[in-house]
């Protein structure tokens, strides 16, 4: 514990600040990413489908070995053979058995594909196909021939010499007793090699085919994990501040293509953004450093004293005025934060837009003599009702109307104009159309796109904010109407405001004719 600090009175025990130790970062194993889904899912499902259909290849393929095996083996034996065989042992018994299987077996023609044995009655070989003498022993698909209702079997296993065989027995009796029987033999060992080779083969076109399939994986997550790293790049780039970082152009029309060119013009719209905000964050503190300084000067100036009436006057005007330009600046904000945040409320009731209209042209009768500039105003003299925020409406009058003041010098002309258009069916609402025409500076055809956003400006050397057309399109929007901008460098501009009213139709309309020089 550090030493108590004295400060006389009280003794404070300095903080002990918890050191955290960072976090570790967690491993990334080969598997857990976009590769290693892959491996888990379509590789893993590959290796499955590869290892099944060779599994069953190689099942048919020893089923058709084996039944043709099967086939020479049982294809030996009929009738014939065992009345042959029963009629040497009625006439000679025995001995008469024993010769006539000798010469069964020596007059034999597949002996270069079946081994033939003749067995007695006992279950003992007597004669072999082979040339060599059988050896003697006990055989089991005798007595399983002995225990079948068929009098037959047949046997797959090792022989005595140990080689694998399949054999097929028949039993021959005189109708009482079993008298000896025939045993058709072919060896497996052919089988079985070609099966093996079989098995290699498969083994390898199952290489084969794994590594045709992981190439081809390879090339294609390699093009899509290529742009993502590049992606994820940019991206931590852009989000640390750097605005210039860009992707390359990708070779492909895919999504992938698709993803990085929207990421660029992400990337070209927050720069915009961007520097629209700084131009803004200017704007918005030169507007209120300039009031603030000539309100701080003129009350300095009042405060000292020994002025006539007429200077004191004119100060306080001046301070009344700077301030009315402050606060229209905060309000401005207040609404900007509003729209922004989406929390930006009307007040509807039953309003006259025209009559808020004609209110805004009375306010801008006194300007347009003050500055010099020609002020035209022609409306309807019938009302064009509608539910709305009058106070809005107004607002959206005011500052259309001042920007056409704004930018236009002395001597030009301002014209207001109003015309209701009918529905195009009954029942249905109709629409005031509200244009507001001046022969300012104008704006080019690359910068009208971006008026109307937030904290856009054309011209900075005129004062304002830059965000009363957001607001007022906004306001517009939400009263269900549109606000549209026309202009020409050096000829003017002419913002079109469309509301929708409820028309009530009336034979004639006269005009409202104003001019103010």
């Amino acid at each position: 514990m550090a030493d108590k600090v004295n400060t006389g009175t009280f003794q404070l025990e300095p903080l002990e600040l918890e050191q955290k130790e960072p976090e570790p970062k967690k491993r990334k194993w080969f598997l857990s990413g976009i590769t290693g889904r892959w491996l888990r899912s379509t590789l893993l499902l590959v290796v499955f489908i590869l290892f099944v259909f060779s599994a069953i290849i190689y099942i048919a393929m020893r089923q058709s070995y084996y039944s043709s095996a099967k086939q020479r083996v049982t294809s030996q034996y009929s009738s014939s053979v065992e009345a042959y065989f029963t009629n040497a042992y009625t006439s000679g018994g025995d001995e008469g058995f024993e010769t006539a299987a000798r010469e069964y077996v020596e007059g034999f023609t597949q002996k270069d594909q079946v081994e033939v044995w003749v067995i007695n009655g006992d279950g003992h070989p007597l004669v072999s196909s082979s040339g060599f003498d059988p050896e003697d022993g006990e055989l089991e698909d005798f007595k399983e021939a002995e225990d079948s209702d068929t009098r037959s079997a047949i046997w797959i296993g090792k022989d005595a010499g140990g080689e694998r065989v399949m054999s097929a027995i028949y039993l021959i009796s005189n109708g009482e007793e079993t008298i000896g029987a025939v045993r058709y033999i072919v060896s497996l060992n052919g089988i079985r090699t070609q099966l093996f080779l079989m098995l290699v083969a498969l083994f390898i076109i199952f290489l084969l085919v794994l590594l045709m399939v992981l190439i081809s994986g390879y090339l294609f997550l390699n093009s899509i994990m290529v742009p993502v790293r590049q992606i994820n790049e940019v991206t931590k780039k852009i989000g640390s501040g750097d605005m210039d970082a860009r992707l390359p152009k990708q070779g492909n029309d895919d999504e992938i293509s698709e993803l990085c060119d929207n990421i660029n013009l992400m990337a070209d719209e927050l720069r915009s953004t961007d520097k629209m905000k700084n131009d803004f964050i200017s704007t918005v503190s030169h507007e209120m450093k300039t009031p603030l300084t000539a309100i701080k000067g003129w009350a300095e100036t009042i405060r000292g004293g020994d002025m006539d009436a007429e200077i004191t006057k004119r100060g306080l005007d001046v301070i009344i005025e700077e301030s009315g330009r402050l606060t229209n600046v905060v309000n401005d904000l207040l609404d900007l934060s509003k729209v922004v945040n989406g929390r930006l409320t009307l007040q509807y009731e039953k309003i006259d837009i025209l009559g808020e209209l004609d209110e805004t042209i009375f306010l801008f009768k006194d300007r347009s003599m003050r500055e010099g500039i020609e002020l035209t105003y022609n409306a309807p003299t019938v009302p064009a009702p509608a539910e709305g925020d009058a106070n809005r409406i107004k607002q959206v009058f005011e500052n259309v109307l001042d920007n056409a003041f704004k930018y236009t010098n002395q001597g030009g002309s301002v014209t207001v104009a109003a015309e209701r258009i009918p529905p195009e069916k009954e029942g249905a609402k109709g629409i005031l159309r509200v244009y507001v025409e001046d022969t300012g500076c104008g704006i080019s055809k690359e910068e009208l796109p971006n008026v109307k956003k937030k904290f856009y400006k054309s011209n900075v050397s005129v004062r304002g904010s830059g965000i009363g057309l957001a607001v007022c399109d906004e306001i517009v929007r939400m009263h269900g109407g549109t606000l549209d901008i026309e202009s020409e460098v050096g000829v003017g501009t002419c913002v079109i405001l469309s509301f929708p009213i409820d028309y009530v139709k009336i034979e004639t309309e006269d005009l409202i004719g104003t001019e103010e020089a």
